[in-house]
């Protein structure tokens, strides 16, 4: 694994045709610039080894995502969020094969020179068109014959013409004010209007559920609908209280992804695998490659715990003090005093550094996705800090010889 320069004449023009060509359309994220002035290139054993971790990783957590939801009683230590508890309870007609399954799962090189797996993105992961396009616009700049790469917006496409009638109607559910939101959702919507479908951009209270079954009350767009790809953060969805959510968790309307997502996804998930694996349900590969996860209050007076917040998303409020900023450190262990239970102890992994140019040193997350049980491409960002957070680059994977 290695940093590639991006050509420094062609860099500029290269930051362009990822805006208005390949749906980067904010490149920034206050003032960071979030497009990396690099490429990652991994070898095709590294390949071939994250692809082998992510499908059985992948096999785990569907299988104990099954195992949960027909066993409910154990859920309690997931801490789910309140209002997500009152409706699990309904997904009773929940069919694994019937939904579009797709997680992300976040990858580190660490200094004893193994991979660590920080998280699962369960729910809502993104980074579809950096997964795609990206790198067909890293590729043809540091034109390398032996540098290949795997288009995830290939593979989630056909995912879905696979679970959804064809020419159907599908609606892509976001956050519609939000254009970093849409850009996701722009990408896939045209991927999908090219094969055939029919594509609603929405927001979540523009679905209303009748017999299990989804409908579109937007105006010119009433209707039955064939398929819910959903980009709202379940727990996101819940706290906008749109006035029919609830049909959301027992729809039998194709999804992706189904609300059956949040076990995996709250980062207390694995506070329930020892009572799981009592039942034959195997978690080998997640405790290989997680680092030890316990209560807050387990990890009291014990050096070298984390903290982090169970329903976080890109990096936010997890306690790694050299990355944090002002007085986000000292905000962070009040909140974890305030609200153990919203948290989690988590043993802390040093991330092998990779260098620059110039001798820079930048910690990398790579995220493998896994569509449907099998891999699926990456997405991956690096950041100066360990800490990879809103602030950190996003950056292509190639993969290196045939």
């Amino acid at each position: 694994m290695r940093l590639v320069p991006i050509p420094k004449e062609q860099y500029e023009d290269y930051r362009l045709t990822l805006m208005f060509d390949c749906y980067k359309w904010d490149p920034q994220f206050l003032d960071h610039n979030t497009v990396a002035k690099y490429a990652l290139v991994i070898t095709k054993e590294e390949h071939e080894e994250l692809v082998r971790l992510t499908e059985a990783l992948d096999e785990e957590t569907r299988a104990a995502e099954v195992f949960l939801n027909n066993h409910q009683e154990l859920i309690k230590p997931l801490a789910l969020p309140k209002s997500v508890s009152k409706e699990v309870s309904s997904m009773t007609n929940y069919e694994a094969d019937k939904h579009i399954r797709l997680m992300r799962y976040d990858f580190h090189p660490t200094e004893e020179g193994k991979w660590a797996v920080s998280e699962v993105n369960s729910d809502v992961p993104g980074g579809f068109a950096e997964a795609s396009l990206m790198l067909l616009a890293a590729k043809n700049l540091l034109k390398n014959s032996d540098y290949w790469f795997i288009n995830f917006g290939d593979i989630l496409t056909k995912a879905i013409k696979s679970k959804v009638a064809q020419n159907g109607r599908i609606m892509l559910v976001h956050c519609t004010s939000y254009s970093d939101d849409r850009q996701v959702m722009q990408f896939l919507g045209d991927r999908l209007k090219a094969e055939g479908f029919q594509v609603i951009y929405g927001a979540a209270d523009h679905l209303r559920f009748k017999d299990k079954k989804a409908y579109s009350i937007l105006d010119g767009n009433e209707g039955p609908i064939d398929g819910i790809f959903r980009f709202t953060p379940l727990e996101w969805l819940t706290e906008i209280k749109p006035k029919y959510w609830q049909g959301y968790f027992d729809t039998i309307t194709p999804s992706c992804n189904h609300p059956a997502a949040i076990y995996a996804q709250t980062k207390r998930f694995p506070l329930v695998w020892d009572v799981m694996e009592k039942q034959g349900i195997s978690m080998d590969t997640w405790r290989k490659l997680l680092p030890k996860t316990v209560e807050v209050k387990d990890a009291k007076g014990k050096e070298g715990f984390i903290y982090k917040p169970a329903c976080g998303r890109v990096g936010e409020k997890i306690s790694i003090e050299e990355a944090c900023r002002g007085d986000e450190y000292q905000k962070i262990l009040a909140d974890v005093k305030k609200h153990p239970k919203k948290y989690l102890a988590q043993k802390r992994f040093h991330s092998k550094p990779l260098l620059g140019e110039n001798s820079e040193e930048f910690h990398d997350c790579l995220g493998s996705y896994s569509v449907d049980g099998k891999h699926g491409g990456y997405y991956a960002r690096i950041s100066e800090t360990p800490r990879i957070d809103s602030n950190a680059a996003d950056i292509p994977v190639l993969i290196e010889g045939s």
